[in-house]
């Protein structure tokens, strides 16, 4: 093909040439650059139209129409309200005008459902003149894309409809469920259709966790060497499973209350137990009982799909799942590797000869079985079938080379697809296990009872042939290093053969609570229950942290108080809607309408609307056949606020309840008229009745100063989460909130007066009028310092103590000198991190205006609730500072337009299957525009469809 031109990378001077459409910039140059300037190639940068976000969004034709809140018209077969963003107008504009100079228009959308919808609205917006071709292809390579070109098809409106039906559905569910939320709770907050269930697991697991009370059993750790062979005995480890017959307690055997559980007759061993056996066998001789032997085989992994590679980046490069995927994109649009949204684990033909021949080439002819592995998906509502993540063409790039060649994230990214596809067409590990069972008795037994067998277990494999163990294990950074782990070697020993033990070493052990989940382990318990689509994973992890319903502790997702209040609600009114059955049935619904054997109309009509008149009358999920309106109108006034925000802790040592409460202005405990804040960090699993007590009977350092003689309310200096502040009044539920002022640097909690916090309370401070302008000079403290400010100038003033006493005559002479920089100089970096893997810079963690961040010198990522600066690892700072980047730059946010502006400007808004109105243009200004846009190419360069459920 001849070589791009600056035309080809541009999308400019197209007359007569085809125009290829993609969703990406950086997907657009790639392409360019492999058809060449025959082609112009331009980006549509993700969706240009959708739902209305906001009210300002809905064109003035519509405005009165009862459903224009959700967007979609209920009553009138569910048709879509689509408007074109404001910051998309510009890239329509170019598109279209781009589309008129084309000789045919090539949609080459990701091959998706939410492709193909984009594909689709593209087409309805542009509406071209000449032929429009839907262009497919999961890997970005010359040939992939030359084929593709050739082997068009039509847009598939299957597919289409079936993303339509999940986008109105996720309309429906947020904009019908959330604002029960807001009543009900507190504002801002949001339901989802998977973000929900999701919160539910996790909260579910807090619960088990709170619940979770321990046990402790002892049992022995023995020492053992085997008959000399060669002049050397051989020592190996075995552990007490039984003793007089009976196993021995383990963990497994004990309830998440710390009940005995066992089905069957197990013994419990004291220390006391454990001791005086360890006493009684020393010395005595052990007989082997038994010795088993199996062999051992071990398949490979299947390659990559979404789910499993953001499992894996989790647990060996420490990628979240945001940036996993955010890197996985970078390969995919610079032709690295395949389609990274996928739930097939297929391989083409020419990559299982890829695999198979680098395998043969760098392993041996030995390690190739004879033939190529096929491997055939087995879990809920498999779906979006393309080929498996694995690298792009049909001869594989290596990993050196791609170290070579790419950044860091990308590169080790790409060696952990590498192995893992070549790993999988490799041969199995094969080997042996072996099981040696002992027994001794000790001269008399335990209180004098008579003596007992005790039995010890002792296993170990040896791996006689590695096969793709020597490419890839899951979970291990070093397959060599993991082989050498596995081989755990025994004696050559056989029944009735004497050993000795050199070693009885009594052990205690505690049962632990539920592993919280991480994001590696929720992707994988969201896939097993058919739970969404591994492609939204990425971003319901996102959406949950950033609602507030879930922060990390380390890798441990741990929920938030409003978590608890929201889930319960949802639990106690609308359970079908967390429910993982249901959830799973509608993906399943979707699926079906894909495929064409179900219709989405009838489907978002009993979903809605409820099963009642409609077809079968089977419904879809709610009580009695209740569509999720009716449900709302029917529980939303039997919903008690107080009650959902209420989570028991349980009662005192004198029998009151002690109950965390989530307020407006974040949790708290109650326990009668005694209240405390409850810490930020503090886990809800770790709030026990003995804790609880703790804080409320802790001093709370509140002190009531006096009373405030204007308003006749207390004033309280207190502390908060950003230091001491004066108060003025109390919090009351549904009330206005209490007047609060900071106390200065040089004020104590211990030793501010009344007099002192009535000055902090009255600022801002008029100072008086500029004698020139005549505008108002106020006195103020912002995060920058102390300052006045006379209209939208400012000076800043020396201290604090000026915002009381500066006059008006020293502010007029302060505006009256030149405006100063503030001249700050970098403080010392508090801790140093290591080097970015990613920018080979070192990272520093530092101390700034909203609290500590890492830095690599470029990016800056603040510490997140969960982590402190004393224990924050590398691979941590890492992580944040990846996540800093996948989010993009940050953008000033532009000032709206004024009314005389918004009114002079059209939009154009089409109501699927209505005709177009023209209406009185809501968006913002040029400059507002240009910040969406920033903000578009950032969501589509992420690959994030837009939903309501993210």
């Amino acid at each position: 093909m001849p070589p791009p031109t600056k035309a080809t990378q541009t999308g400019s001077n197209g007359a007569g040439r085809p125009l290829v459409i993609v969703e990406s910039p950086a997907k657009a140059r790639t392409i360019a650059g492999l058809l060449g300037s025959q082609y112009v190639v331009e980006s549509s940068v993700g969706h240009i139209r959708d739902l209305p976000r906001r009210a300002n969004e809905v064109p003035a034709a519509f405005k009165g129409e009862g459903w224009a809140r959700l967007g979609v018209d209920v009553d009138n077969g569910f048709k879509p309200l689509y408007v074109v963003a404001p910051e998309k107008r510009d890239v329509v504009a170019k598109l279209k005008a781009l589309v008129k100079q084309a000789s045919e228009v090539y949609l080459a959308t990701d091959e998706d459902r939410e492709g193909e919808s984009i594909a689709w609205h593209l087409s309805e917006v542009l509406s071209p003149q000449v032929p429009v071709k839907r262009m497919v292809f999961h890997e970005i390579t010359a040939s992939a894309i030359q084929r593709a070109v050739e082997e068009w098809r039509d847009l598939d409106r299957r597919l289409v409809d079936a993303q339509e039906a999940r986008r109105i559905l996720d309309r429906l569910y947020g904009y019908e469920v959330s604002p029960v939320l807001w009543k009900k709770i507190m504002p801002r907050l949001s339901a989802g259709r998977v973000q929900s269930v999701a919160t539910r697991m996790i909260v579910e697991r807090e619960r088990a966790r709170m619940r979770f009370r321990s046990a402790t059993w002892w049992d022995l750790d023995g020492t053992f060497e085997a008959p000399a062979t060669n002049g050397q005995g051989q020592s190996f480890g075995a552990t007490l499973v039984a003793l007089g017959g009976t196993p021995v307690a383990t963990g497994r055997d004990f309830s998440e209350t710390g009940v005995l559980s066992a089905r069957g007759e197990v013994r419990v061993l004291g220390e006391a137990e454990a001791t005086g056996l360890a006493t009684g066998l020393a010395d005595r001789p052990f007989t082997v009982k038994s010795v088993t032997e199996k062999p051992l085989r071990r398949t490979p992994a299947p390659p990559f799909m979404t789910s499993t590679l953001q499992q894996e980046a989790s647990r060996k490069l420490r990628f979240g799942a945001k940036q996993a995927m955010s890197v996985a994109q970078r390969l995919y649009e610079k032709g690295w590797i395949t389609y990274m949204r996928t739930d097939s684990t297929t391989l083409s033909d020419e990559a299982l000869a890829a695999s198979r021949g680098q395998a043969a080439e760098l392993y041996g002819a030995e390690y190739v079985p004879d033939k190529p592995r096929r491997y055939e998906r087995k879990v809920k509502n498999a779906q979006e079938a393309h080929e498996a993540i694995r690298p792009a063409g049909e001869s594989f790039r290596t990993p050196d080379q791609a170290a070579a060649e790419l950044p860091p994230d990308e590169s080790r990214l790409y060696d952990l697809i590498w192995k893992r596809t070549v790993a999988s067409q490799m041969a199995d590990a094969t080997g042996t296990s072996a099981q040696l069972r002992l027994v001794g008795t000790p001269p008399a037994g335990l209180d004098g009872a008579a003596p007992e067998e005790a039995e010890f277990a002792a296993s170990g494999q040896v791996i006689t042939f590695p096969g793709f163990l020597r490419a890839y294990v899951e979970g291990s950074d070093d397959p060599e290093a993991d082989l050498a782990e596995r081989e755990v070697q025994l004696p050559a020993l056989a029944e009735g053969d004497t050993v000795a033990a050199t070693d009885l070493e009594p052990k205690s052990h505690t049962t632990q609570p539920p592993a919280r989940y991480t994001e590696a382990s929720l992707v994988k318990a969201l896939e097993d229950l058919g739970v969404g689509r591994p492609s939204t994973y990425a971003s319901i992890l996102g959406t949950i942290q950033e609602r507030g319903y879930v922060w990390k502790k380390g890798t441990a997702l741990v929920p938030s108080f409003t978590a608890f209040a929201v889930v319960g609600l949802l639990e106690q009114y609308f359970a079908n809607l967390v429910d993982y059955g249901f959830t799973a049935a509608m993906e399943n619904d979707l699926d079906e309408i894909a495929a064409g054997s179900q219709e989405a109309l009838p489907w978002l009509t009993r979903f809605y609307f409820g099963a009642a008149g409609n077809g079968d009358g089977t419904g879809n999920g709610n009580d009695d056949n209740r569509g999720l309106k009716e449900e709302i109108a029917t529980h939303l006034g039997e919903i008690d606020a107080r009650e959902v925000n209420s989570i028991p802790i349980g009662d005192d040592a004198e029998g009151r309840p002690v109950v965390a409460r989530v307020g407006r202005y974040g949790p708290y405990l109650q326990r009668d008229d005694d209240r405390a804040s409850i810490p930020e960090d503090l886990p809800p699993d770790e709030l026990t009745v003995e804790r609880a007590e703790e804080l409320l009977s802790a001093p709370s350092g509140d002190r009531q100063l006096g009373t405030h003689p204007e308003h006749q309310l207390p004033v309280i200096a207190r502390t908060g989460r950003f230091g001491p502040y004066v108060q003025l009044g109390e919090a009351v539920d549904g009330g206005d909130k209490p007047r609060t002022a900071s106390l200065f640097k040089t004020m104590s909690l211990d030793t501010v007066t009344l007099d002192e916090a009535l000055q902090l309370l009255r600022l801002p401070r008029p100072v008086g009028q500029d004698p020139d302008s005549g505008e108002e000079i106020l006195a103020l403290n912002g995060r920058f310092g102390p300052y006045v400010k006379k209209g939208t100038d400012t000076r800043s003033l020396g201290g604090e103590e000026e915002l009381l006493t500066v006059t008006l005559a020293e502010a007029v002479a302060l505006f009256a000198q030149p405006k100063r920089g503030r001249g700050r100089t970098a403080a010392a970096p508090l801790r140093e991190l290591g080097d970015d893997p990613e920018t080979g810079q070192p990272i520093v963690l530092r101390s700034g205006r909203f609290g500590p961040y890492v830095t690599d010198g470029t990016t800056n990522a603040s510490l997140r609730q969960g982590d402190d600066q004393e224990s924050i690892t590398p691979e941590r700072a890492v992580e944040l500072l990846a996540d800093r980047r996948a989010a993009g730059p940050p953008v000033k946010r532009a000032k709206k337009a004024s009314k005389a502006k918004k009114a002079a400007k059209k939009t154009t808004a089409t109501k699927t299957g209505a005709k177009k109105t023209g209406a009185k243009k809501t968006g913002a200004t040029k400059a507002a525009r240009t910040v969406k846009a920033a903000r578009a190419d950032k969501a589509a360069a992420a690959g994030a469809p837009p939903s309501d459920d993210d």
